[in-house]
């Protein structure tokens, strides 16, 4: 594990556009016109889904073989590897190539049969990847017996210490053709983190004092640090035991600030932002560049802004320097002639507005850059999940989740959360365009749509529908994952979470 709270700043320009802010730090991008797509109902077969007949017959056996019945097993287990077979050679030839689902286990899933009855409905459906939550809502799915996080294990059942859920459906996966993902929170620790007296310097706190259980409605959301050692120790040490039982690849979710409501939606000041902790105030001190530099970096931290005043203080405080530097900071010609404290005040306030901006968005990319770092060792495929306007400029101000998706390196797999609800598919196609017209060459984008098949769903067109309309886009997109299988079988996610 490495320090990077020092990795210099990209060099931040500003510009007035059309009244939006850009500086390279946070790029945007004008939406590319949606051509009209009319929504084609495909086939069944289209998708590489097995027909219902089929699909009864397997469970039919997958019964009778839960009862000790050795035929059935022995046919069983034929089927699933001529299923296997058939889905490989199926989406090799169709678009998306991966289709993927997301999935969510609980306690109850223990039972025998039960993850099998999940992975074949999956192979039904045909899809070839699972996204496995492994780690979320301050729980990981590791076995009670050999879990050294400081997070309590998913299944913490008396007697049921050594189930290990998640290597289970990584090989119950793999036997049907299925790669499984492990699928991760990030930035959010969960509540249980949030109850250790030892680790409250880790939690994220903006200026005003809060931490993000005060901003997020479900009250579960705790945000770290990301420049906290303690914090970046305890994740990595978590993804390691992940790593260990080698799943197909990792997939980081929450990797951005908390996403809050109303006018608080908008960081439009620096006490919006969680610059105020002990680690992250401590990098931003080192991208001083000089005591000029540092002094008005404190100064515009403590007060939200830099007057006049302050200004020919650390000019006074410091004669023997030029002007304030840090890193990023670049003096334009036209510059060096405001010799003035009033005439200086207000670029000196907005390049420190940038550079707090900059610094924050910083912390996202480097926490994800160490979190990968396990799996990229043993060549395991990571990926970042996003949302599409996560990145975005509003006015003078920028989305408060300060998430700086258009910055991580295309050597990570793109996962755009491409949700939005207009009634038709027109507003998630312009989600996934954004993210093709600021994607570098030779990025994996994999779009998650929400939604069901044959059905509307929370005014989303059905699956299928989203998934013709990108069609269009089919080269330069590797697949298309679904949100989720609670969605597609909510009675069975309810039975497994409550045992029935």
């Amino acid at each position: 594990m490495s320090n990077m709270s020092n990795r210099p700043l990209s060099h931040v320009k500003l510009r007035l556009l059309c009244r939006q802010l850009v500086i390279t730090t946070f790029s945007s991008s004008l939406l590319l016109p949606y051509l009209g797509i009319e929504p084609v109902q495909a086939q069944v077969t289209e998708f590489c889904q097995i027909s219902p007949t089929a699909a009864q017959t397997k469970e039919k056996l997958r019964l009778s073989a839960l009862k000790g019945n050795q035929d059935a097993r022995k046919r069983y287990q034929g089927l699933i590897k001529q299923q296997a077979q058939e889905l490989q050679k199926c989406r090799s030839r169709t678009w998306p190539n991966v289709q993927a689902l997301w999935l969510r286990l609980y306690p109850c899933d223990m039972k025998p049969g039960a993850i099998d009855q999940i992975m074949d409905r999956m192979v039904n459906r045909g899809y070839n990847e699972v996204y496995l939550e492994v780690f979320y809502d301050g729980r990981v799915l590791l076995p009670a017996s050999a879990n050294p996080t400081v997070w309590p294990s998913v299944i913490r059942t008396k007697g049921a210490e050594k189930v290990d859920l998640l290597a289970t459906a990584i090989q119950k996966g793999r036997q049907r053709g299925l790669k499984v993902y492990g699928w991760l929170y990030t930035n959010n620790f969960g509540y249980n983190y949030a109850l250790r007296r030892d680790r409250e310097g880790a939690i994220a706190r903006n200026g005003k004092g809060q931490t993000s259980l005060y901003v997020v409605d479900n009250g579960s959301q705790v945000f770290i640090d990301p420049y906290n050692e303690q914090a970046k120790r305890d994740y990595y040490r978590m993804v390691q035991e992940i790593v260990r039982r080698r799943p197909d690849g990792l997939l980081f979710d929450y990797v951005r600030y908390p996403r809050q409501a109303g006018s608080n939606s908008i960081a439009t000041k620096v006490a919006d932002l969680w610059l105020y902790t002990e680690a992250t105030q401590a990098a931003l001190f080192r991208r001083a560049q000089n005591q000029k530099g540092l002094e008005l970096i404190r100064r515009f931290l403590s007060q939200g802004y830099v007057t006049p005043a302050d200004i020919n203080d650390v000019d006074r405080l410091y004669p023997q320097e030029g002007e304030p530097m840090w890193q990023g900071r670049i003096i334009a010609p036209q510059q060096k002639s405001l010799l003035t404290p009033t005439a200086r005040q207000p670029i000196l306030q907005m390049d420190l507005w940038l550079l707090a901006i900059a610094h924050s968005m910083q912390g996202i990319i480097d926490f994800v850059s160490l979190a990968t770092h396990p799996a990229k060792q043993i060549n395991i495929p990571t990926g970042v999940v996003f949302f599409p306007e996560g990145n975005q400029t509003v006015g003078q101000g920028y989305d408060s989740r300060l998430q700086p998706w258009d910055r991580f390196p295309n050597s990570l797999q793109w996962h755009p959360m491409s949700y939005a609800t207009c009634g038709n598919v027109n507003c998630i196609v312009e989600q996934v365009q954004r993210v093709l017209s600021m994607a570098q060459p030779g990025t994996k984008i994999i779009p998650a749509l929400a939604g069901n098949w044959g059905e509307s769903v929370s005014n989303r067109p059905p699956l299928e529908v989203q998934m013709q309309a990108l069609r269009p886009f089919a080269s330069k997109l590797k697949g298309v994952s679904h949100f989720a299988y609670s969605w597609q079988y909510p009675e069975h996610d309810s039975d497994r979470k409550s045992c029935r």
